[in-house]
């Protein structure tokens, strides 16, 4: 999935590197401003580097959605936000995993976030009837206003793969292969990163879904989502060998929908042969569906996929 010369000439030329108004408790965080995409709507893109980055030795990759929640608490909507930096630092600096960079994708907004972050194939198998249901039910949560929902998450994946991660292998001291590059995401996130596993087996070699929205929408009542990804999934799931993949819920706030699907999903991970050294699914009772709860456990899936 190489860009075309040419084009990642262009991106080059025009990409704003800056300082970003989130600060890093150790390492240093570099903005890209407004990333300008062929595919997307531009957006920030804020790149954390650990302390010991010299820009010499290679660094693993992991690509995270809704950059703007990582790193700095106080810049955040909610007054939370996942720690990242602290959390890889402390686990370099222990051993436990290899050393690794992390880029933050910031999301558009709300409504554009569903767009982004909505498996397209799986929608595109939903009935008429179907996604009038959805549509309906997105509307009402205030998720879109148009009278039509059309995922651009194919667009998105391709972004990451065709626009910016060619950026990256160039920018920075980083092993391009998919043994060192990995996904992450929590929410909608989560859906998006076990899409893109499954779409891209070639470039990531793993993903962290941590509460990954099953039902796609805010009701599980006439939802047709969730079987939609579950037939996905038995049909698109790459060969586990040389893969990880980790999925989590809680059962509190909106994880409280999770648990009853996930069992479903881990039957279908077992049936395509994942085990303990290729999948990972954890259920955490009593936490919700927060940055904050996020924080607590992302120890686990970095541990999982980028171990030693």
């Amino acid at each position: 999935m190489k860009i075309l010369l040419p084009l990642l000439l262009f991106f080059t030329s025009i990409v704003s590197f800056s300082q970003t108004t989130q600060q890093a408790s150790s390492g240093k965080i570099e903005r890209i401003e407004h990333f300008p995409s062929h595919l997307v709507t531009p957006r920030n893109i804020d790149v954390w580097l650990p302390e010991h980055y010299d820009g010499k030795k290679k660094f693993s990759v992991l690509y995270m959605h809704d950059g703007q929640m990582l790193y700095d608490s106080s810049t955040t909507w909610n007054g939370q936000a996942w720690d990242v930096d602290d959390i890889g630092a402390k686990l370099m600096k222990e051993g436990k995993v290899k050393d690794f960079i992390v880029v933050g994708i910031w999301n558009p907004g709300p409504q554009l976030r569903h767009q982004n972050y909505f498996p397209e194939k799986p929608y595109e198998h939903l009935s008429e009837v179907e996604r009038d249901s959805v549509l309906s039910q997105l509307k009402q949560a205030g998720r879109t206003q148009e009278n039509e929902f059309e995922p651009i998450s194919d667009r998105y994946l391709k972004f990451i793969v065709t626009e910016l991660k060619p950026l990256i292998d160039q920018t920075y001291a980083v092993h391009t292969d998919k043994k060192h590059t990995f996904i992450a995401g929590s929410s909608m996130g989560g859906l998006i990163s076990m899409y893109a596993f499954c779409e891209y087996p070639s470039v990531f070699g793993g993903a962290a879904c941590l509460s990954t929205h099953w039902i796609g929408t805010f009701t599980d009542k006439n939802n047709p989502i969730p079987k939609a990804f579950q037939d996905y999934l038995k049909e698109n799931l790459p060969p586990a060998q040389n893969r990880k993949i980790y999925f989590d819920c809680g059962d509190e706030t909106l994880d409280r929908f999770y648990p009853p699907i996930q069992k479903e999903v881990d039957k279908i991970m077992r049936s395509h042969g994942y085990d303990k050294k290729t999948w990972m699914t954890r259920y955490y009772p009593g936490k919700n569906h927060s940055e904050e709860a996020w924080k607590e456990r992302l120890h686990v899936p970095l541990i999982f996929l980028l171990g030693k």
